[in-house]
């Protein structure tokens, strides 16, 4: 890990654990080597902390490019392996980033839905994770976070000693025989069955 990448997950390891409680549910279930994506329901600005310290390899990123305008922290965002994306329209050239670290054997981190839920309920899939899917045949690590909506929701600010739990699902893999089809339907199809599988995790938050 990079420095500022250690530095990072030191802070998110201590806010995570005084803050919230966190805990991670099959850790064992998280491939830690070769390209891999993990794919997560997003329910709030803690979400890409709390996966990137729920696995012991460095992770990439999507984030939405006017956080790199935030003061201090903005600068720092790319030495923590953030790639920028602009949600304003089909961003392609973040997600040939993606494809490239995954095909290098790196893993990230995708939210199928985009953006942050407002409500707390799961969003429909969007295709760039399918496109990624496509791109690469790399295995997807399903996984969904329960108690960060509560904990700090989109159009709120945060509660603390809220406890937060990831639960991570079966890897998913897949084969050129998924492929069936071709671009946005094949993307947004791959992307929905991933979604289907986060939707199927279930966990009683205390």
């Amino acid at each position: 890990m990079g420095g500022w990448y250690r530095f990072g997950y030191i802070t998110a390891f201590i806010i995570g654990k005084t803050l919230f409680a966190f805990k991670v549910v099959h850790r064992e279930r998280i491939i830690e080597t070769g390209g891999a994506i993990l794919a997560m329901n997003h329910e709030s600005y803690l979400d890409p902390p709390l996966a990137g310290i729920a696995c012991h390899r460095e992770l990439f990123y999507l984030a939405r490019k006017t956080l790199l305008q935030w003061p201090i922290l903005g600068p720092i965002l790319p030495k923590m392996n953030v790639i920028p994306v602009d949600q304003d329209r089909a961003d392609m050239s973040a997600l040939k980033t993606v494809i490239k670290h995954v095909r290098a054997g790196k893993a990230t981190v995708i939210f199928p839905e985009g953006a942050r839920t407002l409500d707390g309920n799961l969003q429909p899939a969007q295709p760039g994770l399918g496109l990624v899917i496509a791109k690469t045949l790399a295995p997807v690590v399903p996984m969904r976070i329960f108690g960060a909506h509560k904990a700090f929701p989109r159009d709120g600010k945060p509660r603390p000693f809220t406890p937060i739990t990831l639960v991570v699902g079966e890897p998913m893999f897949f084969t050129k025989d998924d492929l069936t089809g071709g671009g946005r339907e094949l993307y947004q199809r791959l992307s929905e069955r991933v979604m289907e599988r986060i939707a199927a995790i279930q966990y009683e938050q205390p």
